[in-house]
């Protein structure tokens, strides 16, 4: 299961895809819709600083912190 990396308490706005970005902060950018013009900015919205680890999937979690999860690879 995840585990919380750090409590950052985003609170999630609709029509926006919450991330973390290659720096280890949590980031967020508008999401893509039929017919409309995106602009792919991100939006630093918490500083976190994380180090990222091979194996693992990082992502903000429905509470709005940091976490991370080992990614299943190689099953049989």
């Amino acid at each position: 299961m995840a585990e919380v990396l750090h409590k950052c308490g985003i609170k999630r706005e609709s029509g926006y895809l919450y991330f973390i970005n290659k720096q280890g902060n949590a980031a967020r950018v508008k999401m893509a819709r039929a017919g409309q013009k995106t602009d792919k900015k991100q939006e630093v919205v918490c500083k976190c600083g994380l180090k990222r680890e091979k194996g693992f999937l990082y992502f903000v979690d429905k509470k709005g912190n940091a976490a991370r999860a080992k990614m299943a690879r190689g099953r049989k």
